[in-house]
């Protein structure tokens, strides 16, 4: 990935996206072309600031790609319907499976290297684990709409006999950091639970509802977003075996250890209650995930992992006590 080429960045305005821009921005990568819907007021602050060639919006890019041949060398494919808790599969297909099949036919026919979002939600409830084997894909069961979008595009892309010079699928586990302020209720845990201590001075969490798991212990693969920028521009600029990769810490830790790491940030002593898991989403609980990383360690990925209470400390002091943005 040479400076002098245009990389296009889908999503831009949103979590991940607006990070990733901002990463590249320090790397000293200028050449970008963001793509998404700029419509929304709550997602300007994420790419005010940030240094782009063009921003195009998503229903217009395919068009936009056609009046400039030639102008896009790498395409990083963010953008997506990410709300877990929309029931209705259609929106999740018009983004998540239908727009990411034209992202990918465009890198096809164009030679351009795709790295593009899956999801650790695409695993279910881990019947089969949390390895990131390209072969198991048809076997997964997600929990809800979005899983089952993204599962189904990892599947059509198995069935792929045309396909980019490199592409890689990267899921996502529950990533974490700034820029996620627009997200409401999808936003992370973490955000969340700061903003409920600085209020009240204590926070909430969701009861267990499996006798295997007290109440606070559910588990998660909780991964911070720098992290995630590092993984995803690696696996463009080193471009190994072509495939699904696992985005995570690759070390499970419960709710109960996420709070207290707030709690010890802000220096106050832990105060933490429970309450019962809305119904809506009580029955698709994961109540544990954790990602092999050995695949992208294996490739070769060998940079530090920061750990829940190293991301806490800075997402908080750094970011969510000024609602600074990256």
């Amino acid at each position: 990935m040479q400076k002098n080429e245009n990389i296009v960045i889908t999503g831009a305005a949103g979590f991940i996206g607006s990070y990733l821009v901002g990463y590249l921005n320090s790397l000293g990568y200028e050449n970008l072309i963001l793509v998404d819907d700029f419509s929304a007021e709550k997602k300007v602050h994420n790419y005010t600031g940030k240094k782009y060639l063009h921003k195009v919006h998503r229903e217009q890019f395919f068009e936009w790609c056609e009046h400039h041949p030639g102008s896009v060398q790498y395409v990083f494919h963010l953008g997506a319907r990410t709300d877990t808790t929309e029931m209705d599969y259609n929106v999740h297909k018009k983004w998540n499976v239908d727009y990411s099949k034209q992202i990918w036919e465009l890198c096809t026919a164009n030679n351009i290297p795709l790295v593009y979002a899956s999801s650790a939600a695409t695993y279910g409830n881990g019947e089969h684990g949390y390895k990131d084997d390209n072969d198991i894909v048809s076997q997964l069961h997600p929990l809800n709409p979005y899983g089952k979008s993204k599962n189904d595009f990892d599947i059509w892309v198995m069935e792929q006999k045309h396909m980019p010079p490199f592409w890689a699928g990267v899921k996502f586990f529950n990533v974490y950091g700034p820029n996620e302020y627009h997200k409401g209720r999808m936003a992370s845990v973490i955000f969340h639970a700061y903003h409920q201590i600085k209020k009240n001075g204590s926070v909430k969490l969701f009861r267990s509802h499996n006798p295997n798991y007290k109440d606070g212990e559910q588990m998660r693969d909780f991964v911070y977003v720098k992290d995630v920028a590092s993984m995803c521009i690696w696996l463009m600029q080193n471009q190994p075996k072509s495939g699904l990769y696992n985005v995570g810490s690759g070390k499970a830790r419960s709710f109960k250890d996420l709070a207290t790491a707030i709690f010890t940030t802000l220096n106050l002593e832990p105060n933490i209650e429970f309450i019962d898991t809305p119904e809506d989403i009580r029955d698709k609980y994961q109540y544990f995930t954790e990602a092999d990383m050995s695949k992208i360690m294996k490739a070769g990925y060998n940079q530090p992992f920061t750990s829940l209470e190293e991301g806490v400390r800075d997402y908080v002091t750094n970011y969510l006590e000024h609602e600074a943005y990256f």
